[in-house]
């Protein structure tokens, strides 16, 4: 009989519902129910994340030491060619293109200096053509004669004045070279390779017009590349302690001291082998020999949140991370420096994109 009284007792407390009563005090925050089950976005807008999805999810954290690092600033660059390890080739005149025995080389082949890339043989009408072989055949007529005479006198050594044997052979001399330039003109123009390097650019094809100044070739050296980076600032000209670009260590060479369009030019060196083209956007991250004090966090751990802020996320404990909003600098390509988070806080290294997408 006690039994069964309890268990109508217990029964009754289960239906029976909780009634607010007036002039309690409940608070303002809405109850929700929480499952430590899955992942979740609590109303305070911190994240649940079970031991179980941190591991799926692979979470990496570190703790944050503030500390003093280089000041940085990013510049956009491009690829440029090292003026002493590569070279461009031009025509000095108009003409058609033609390949030498060889053929041309192909984009990427290795070439020498000195080797025969192309010939350009001067645009010339009929006419022109008329007059320089014309040309040809005076210099050619002059040429038997002046070797003729040469002869003759050279045999009469001694009968004739010694002046006028010197006379024939100077200009049998010219006569020679006339030819030799008649010929070369004629011929058309050898271009050569300037360095020892790789074909980057080839705008050529046999048979094709070109003016004067055209570029045909460029040859660069394996490591004959460079960035060149804008700055609109002149004080950091000289403030450039060394550079990096996608966390690969550039030595700065120096900057203009003249504006090109409103810009600084700068130049930088790769210290270690790059997978670069010429004409290449860049961003590299350029250190300053001034100190500043952050917390330095790698860059994927900063994230956007809703007010699109900068922000990072902390580990407050075993299941719960915070988004912190933080003032963001760069530093070397692939770590940040961050301001606005607590000494010694566990910071996300690994995975915070995937938390901050948690709802």
């Amino acid at each position: 009989m006690k039994t069964t009284k309890l268990l109508s007792l217990l029964l009754c407390m289960v239906v029976t519902p909780l009634w607010a009563h007036g002039g309690e005090d409940h608070g303002d925050v809405p109850q929700v129910a929480v499952s430590a089950d899955k992942p979740q976005r609590l109303p305070d807008g911190r994240v649940l994340l079970p031991k179980s999805s941190q591991h799926r999810l692979s979470i990496q954290t570190t703790v944050a030491e503030e500390a003093f690092y280089p000041r940085a600033s990013e510049l956009s660059g491009h690829v440029v060619i090292d003026p002493n390890k590569g070279g461009w080739v031009q025509s000095s005149g108009a003409g058609k293109i033609q390949a030498p025995t060889s053929g041309f080389p192909q984009l990427g082949s290795v070439v020498h200096k000195g080797q025969i890339l192309a010939i350009v043989s001067p645009a010339t009408n009929s006419f022109e053509l008329a007059q320089q072989q014309m040309e040809l055949s005076d210099a050619n007529s002059e040429l038997r004669l002046a070797e003729k005479t040469s002869a003759r006198l050279a045999d009469l050594t001694g009968s004739v004045p010694h002046k006028d044997i010197e006379a024939a052979a100077i200009q049998l001399k010219a006569a020679r070279a006339k030819v030799v330039a008649l010929n070369a003109g004629t011929a058309g123009e050898i271009l050569r390779a300037p360095v020892n390097g790789v074909v980057a650019t080839s705008n050529v094809v046999n048979g094709q017009m070109v003016d004067a100044g055209t570029l045909l070739f460029e040859i660069v050296a394996d490591d004959g590349m460079q960035i060149e980076a804008l700055s609109y600032d002149a004080s950091i000209i000289n403030d450039i302690d060394s550079a990096t670009l996608n966390g690969k260590p550039l030595r700065y060479l120096g900057g203009a001291l003249s504006l090109r369009d409103g810009a600084l030019p700068m130049r930088f060196k790769p210290e270690v082998t790059m997978s670069l083209a010429l004409g290449q956007s860049v961003k590299i991250v350029a250190q300053h020999k001034e100190q500043t004090k952050g917390m330095k966090v790698p860059a994927r751990s900063v994230v956007k949140n809703a007010s699109n802020e900068s922000a990072v996320w902390l580990h407050e404990s075993a299941l719960l991370f915070r988004a912190m909003p933080v003032q963001v600098s760069p530093l070397d390509g692939e770590s940040v420096l961050v301001l606005g988070i607590p000494a010694k806080a566990r910071v996300v290294t690994q995975g915070a994109t995937l938390i901050n997408q948690i709802r």
